[in-house]
């Protein structure tokens, strides 16, 4: 539970942080990623706590030790309480986060969901503890904690892995959305105009950047083109660039 504080600390660091140094010149594109960052290093803080479990949880079934059930249950029970009130606690905020654009990757705030893939985490392995902890004390099953801690360990690196890859993908700029680069094409390529080059990118939850080149043979002013993508839900920073490229010139 003391790393998942931790994991907590990092998520609340990191929008103060965001906060501070919105409109420091120094960040180019502002500091919408550094949610994305500190849930990157969650995940991964997450990831290693599972195969920590996972380790001494082998390590039991071999070597088992004596379990003081009187005492581990109420532990258990007592952080499964904390574990769903900090869940409860969360829930709201994190499903206010997806309630207006679904699991989109443009608009899902990752830190958010690295704290609460944390809380949920420990919760579901208090459950799991506290199963094969009655499970043992009842029947004398020792080896039941053991492998309780493997099943969460695999649930858990399972939810690491997928945080890590959502995260990621925003960290290299992987495009978040591939329909919303069909829209700006869509609406770009109208009347001899042509895209030759599009780059489309995440900034932070609900704000995407794209750099347009455009080829056209009566070619119009950037504001124009910027006009045509006007509505398109994201869009918090648009560059065009145009160039001159006769309708008798093979298309590049």
């Amino acid at each position: 539970m003391s790393t998942h504080a931790g994991a907590l600390l990092i998520a609340a660091l990191a929008y103060t942080y965001a906060r501070r140094y919105a409109r420091d010149d120094r960040f180019a594109f502002g500091t919408g990623k550094l949610g994305d960052l500190a849930a990157f290093t969650s995940a991964i803080a997450l990831a290693m706590i599972a195969l920590l479990i996972g380790y001494e949880s082998v390590e039991r079934l071999f070597e088992p030790v004596p379990i003081a059930f009187d005492q581990a249950i109420p532990i258990a029970v007592a952080g499964l309480g904390v574990n769903l009130l900090s869940a409860y606690l969360l829930r709201d905020d994190y499903h206010h986060g997806h309630d207006h654009a679904g699991h989109a990757a443009v608009h899902t705030d990752h830190n958010l969901r690295a704290a609460f893939v944390h809380v949920l985490a420990d919760a579901a392995v208090s459950v799991l503890v506290i199963v094969g902890l009655i499970l043992g004390r009842q029947f004398g099953w020792v080896w039941m904690d053991p492998v309780m801690g493997l099943i969460a360990s695999v649930v858990i690196l399972n939810w690491s892995w997928t945080l890590i890859r959502s995260a990621g993908a925003i960290l290299i700029d992987v495009c978040p959305d591939p329909k919303m680069a069909r829209l700006i094409a869509a609406r770009i390529e109208q009347k001899g105009d042509r895209i030759s080059d599009l780059h489309l990118w995440r900034l932070g939850p609900g704000h995407l950047a794209a750099i347009i080149s455009i080829v056209s043979d009566d070619p119009r002013s950037p504001r124009q083109y910027k006009r045509r993508l006007a509505g398109l839900p994201g869009l918090s920073h648009v560059t065009v660039e145009v160039e001159h490229c006769p309708g008798d010139h093979p298309h590049q």
